[in-house]
């Protein structure tokens, strides 16, 4: 291996959670979901989204939870009434615990310390689906959507089994450079669902897998991007056009970077493509 593969190696290690991260957020999570099912009736409660497809980056921040609603129980009632009134109801009962909880979209945030490891939890109210899924609330749209994080988590798996286990590092490697772009392509997700669809075998060199994925998502920043499970629809509904213009040209800048790092490496120029990567991922690229 080359000084360049092996500052990649570094990398992946340091975008992976420490035991001590992941002691910090089992705590707060198994806290915050007995708190809830002490208070109200539910049917399940779970891990989901990016912390539970291990595609989260660092520092750890909305860590999801799904309490799910028992249909028969005495919150029942909140699957007929609008989605305000079932997440107004969450933020007041996580606040008798944790008073600077607050309302965020489809979830209620508890935020801890910015320098803690484990910076905040997000936790989702949602109801069974009868076909599979769940039901959960969309404040800005009035309405309840449905989901399902459990086969979003199921064909995390498999594609990084297809991959030989670099599947999930590439997405955290990915997430990571949107960060320190700023987080241009929002929500973080859709990079997760471009790179489902985007991401071939034979998986390459990490280098080479993600100029080849900047490039394609730049073009295509403004397609419409399913919800794998088949159930929410567009995840790519969130962000403005204008707002897709100026990822786009982010998106293409880290490509111009990583192409000009990889002809770098090619030349043998190994210190110098480490420094443009390095532009790329910050802190998180140390030296070998």
């Amino acid at each position: 291996m080359g000084y360049v593969d092996d500052a990649f190696a570094n990398l992946k290690h340091n975008l992976e959670i420490t035991p001590t991260e992941q002691e910090q957020a089992a705590s707060r999570h198994v806290s915050i979901r007995d708190f809830v099912r002490s208070h109200w009736d539910l049917a399940d409660d779970f891990l989901t989204g990016s912390y539970r497809r291990d595609t989260k980056t660092k520092k750890l921040k909305d860590i999801d939870i799904f309490v799910v609603l028992d249909a028969d129980g005495a919150q029942a009632g909140y699957r007929n009434q609008s989605p305000n009134q079932v997440i107004d109801a969450l933020e007041k009962l996580l606040r008798e615990k944790w008073d600077a909880a607050t309302q965020d979209g489809m979830a209620v945030v508890i935020p801890y310390g910015p320098n803690d490891e484990v910076m905040s939890v997000d936790v989702v109210p949602a109801f069974k689906r009868k076909d599979g899924g769940y039901f959960i609330p969309d404040p800005s749209a009035g309405s309840w959507i449905a989901t399902n994080p459990k086969v979003h988590h199921e064909l995390s798996i498999a594609k990084n089994a297809d991959c030989d286990g670099k599947y999930v590092p590439l997405v955290k490697m990915i997430k990571g450079i949107n960060r320190e772009l700023g987080e241009p392509v929002s929500p973080s997700f859709l990079l997760e669902v471009m790179a489902m669809s985007l991401v071939k075998t034979p998986f390459g060199r990490y280098q080479d897998e993600i100029v080849l994925f900047l490039a394609t998502a730049a073009e295509r920043i403004h397609d419409e991007w399913p919800d794998p499970a088949g159930l929410g629809g567009d995840v790519n509904g969130v962000m403005t056009t204008s707002q897709k213009i100026a990822a786009a040209t982010a998106l293409d800048g880290a490509r111009a970077l990583a192409e000009q790092a990889v002809d770098l490496e090619d030349d043998g120029e190994e210190r110098a493509a480490y420094n443009e990567w390095k532009k790329l991922f910050g802190n998180r690229m140390t030296r070998p």
